[in-house]
């Protein structure tokens, strides 16, 4: 708790998340120092091919978009990320009204600006970031926290997820169950231009969860509650389904018009079709109905996956161990709907709330079992690892690859097709108890770690199911609770 209290001792306006402001860094354990920076050897960058995900003509390009990197939420790059190269780290300590603001979900807009919502106990703020100096350039208040609204460490709704859309403007929940459309100004600065009010269409303590466009330009929603629907962007009607389960996660999105979402009882595939939601097919999933430990929630954790050229979409199931689900993507599939299902880590030590990694007909999922900020804490550690699965070439079932023993207790983690890497978040056990977190690279092929690079001691570099977010100039980001950290390889951007 030492860095705990280091972040509650400094002056609100030292860390103010205020544009203009050059952030300081992001408090670290006086021991700090005491750790080694670097583990492994630079990479050699092993390429390996990806099918071609289409671009959402709504949304921003691939890899630059939304959390997951586009609308099929595959987690991949066709770019490379850091590889080691005598990597150097930078933070930067965002302070909100009450503690800090983490920037988890990252997009980067025409002009390579980080374009970004930081999310702090009082409310989500959006920000334009320089990218060399991290400071923010230009910043928009959110409608604040509501009242009852769950735990904050574990609520994505009202900013979590958004997405950048063509046009660079930030499309986005808010707390009050609004969409809101934010757009650039010259300065630069942020302005509202469209408010969508869809809070007439949920109950008054319902959250929006996600938001993401069709192929039609329609924006569609998802709520905790499980009511889906889609705003018509030009005259505002609303249009929405209740699918009786509640929803915790995103959602993915095809140019077949097609939307996939996930509730705790079952994989759907809606379309819009006359002015409704219309559920073109549904498939349950084993579920417990408990939350373990590292979930969010008694369902899948994770955000659908649309993988294997568009061919299939990918959840995990609720059961004890946790198994990879793959589902045929097509309305009416000739020989049944389930591809495979197979079991990832080890019974009563199994669970994920990540969106699993869909690269080719490959999915890596990370095992979550035993996160809360509380038990990674005091050199608390979760169970391991990472584990790599593919669909059998002929499409009828999926095999192991390879098991990895790291710890990554809460990141997305992404891919680089360039680099050969997967780029996860690690926080190995240690003897003196002290909580380090590393930016670790595995191998692809193999699952073996190639290097790792410490990122920071202590609770300010918990990265708290934020994602790791590769710029196309190769430099890492990952979002935490003190701020955001930034990773780049000497003489990279």
């Amino acid at each position: 708790m030492i860095a705990l209290l280091l972040v509650l001792a400094i002056p609100a306006v030292a860390g103010a998340q205020t544009a203009g402001m050059t952030p300081p860094p992001i408090p670290q354990g006086p021991m700090a120092g005491d750790i080694k920076p670097f583990d492994g050897s630079p990479a050699k960058p092993d390429p390996f091919s990806l099918p071609a995900v289409p671009r959402n003509p709504f949304m921003a390009p691939n890899g630059v978009s939304n959390l997951h990197d586009d609308a099929y939420q595959t987690d991949t790059y066709l770019w490379s990320g850091p590889l080691g190269h005598r990597t150097r780290t930078q933070s930067a300590f965002y302070r909100g009204t009450v503690l800090t603001r983490e920037c988890a979900s990252i997009t980067f807009d025409s002009r390579g600006r980080l374009v970004t919502i930081c999310v702090g106990l009082d409310r989500p703020v959006v920000a334009i970031i320089d990218p060399a100096t991290l400071t923010p350039l230009a910043t928009y208040r959110m409608p604040p926290r509501q009242p009852g609204g769950g735990n904050p460490f574990t609520d994505f709704s009202g900013g979590g997820y958004f997405y950048l859309d063509q046009a660079d403007r930030v499309v986005a929940p808010t707390t009050t169950r609004h969409i809101f459309v934010i757009a650039e100004t010259p300065g630069p600065g942020l302005a509202l231009r469209r408010d969508f009010d869809v809070s007439g269409r949920l109950a008054s303590d319902d959250k929006i969860v996600s938001a993401l466009p069709d192929w039609d330009g329609r924006i569609w929603f998802a709520s905790n509650d499980g009511v889906v629907g889609w705003v018509n962007r030009r005259s505002g009607k609303i249009h929405t389904r209740d699918l009786g389960s509640p929803i915790g996660n995103s959602f993915a999105v095809d140019e077949r018009r097609g939307v996939y979402v996930v509730t705790d009882g079952a994989l759907y595939r809606l379309d819009a079709r006359r002015g409704r939601v219309r559920v073109v097919w549904r498939h349950g999933y084993p579920n417990d109905g408990t939350v373990k430990p590292g979930q969010t929630e008694a369902g899948s954790g994770t955000t659908p996956t649309i993988m294997g050229g568009g061919r299939y979409v990918a959840i995990t199931d609720n059961a004890d161990p946790v198994h990879i689900m793959v589902f045929k993507r097509r309305a009416d599939p000739r020989d049944g709907r389930v591809v495979c299902r197979i079991p990832v880590f080890h019974q009563g030590r199994s669970s994920t709330d990540q969106s699993l990694i869909g690269a080719g007909r490959s999915l890596i999922a990370e095992n979550n079992y035993g996160y809360s900020i509380a038990a990674t804490e005091n050199g608390g550690v979760t169970a391991p690892g990472l584990e790599r699965v593919k669909v059998n070439r002929d499409g009828h079932g999926c095999h192991k690859v390879w098991l990895s023993s790291e710890r990554a207790p809460s990141v997305v983690p992404k891919v680089s097709a360039r680099a050969g890497l997967v780029y996860t978040y690690t926080k190995p056990p240690r003897s003196d108890n002290q909580d380090a977190w590393y930016l670790t690279a595995l191998d692809f092929d193999t699952g073996k770690r190639v290097w790792r690079r410490l990122s920071g001691e202590g609770l300010g570099y918990n990265n708290n199911y934020a994602p790791v977010t590769i710029a196309r100039n190769g430099t890492a980001y990952v979002g935490v609770l003190g701020g955001l950290v930034k990773f780049r390889d000497a003489g990279g951007g």
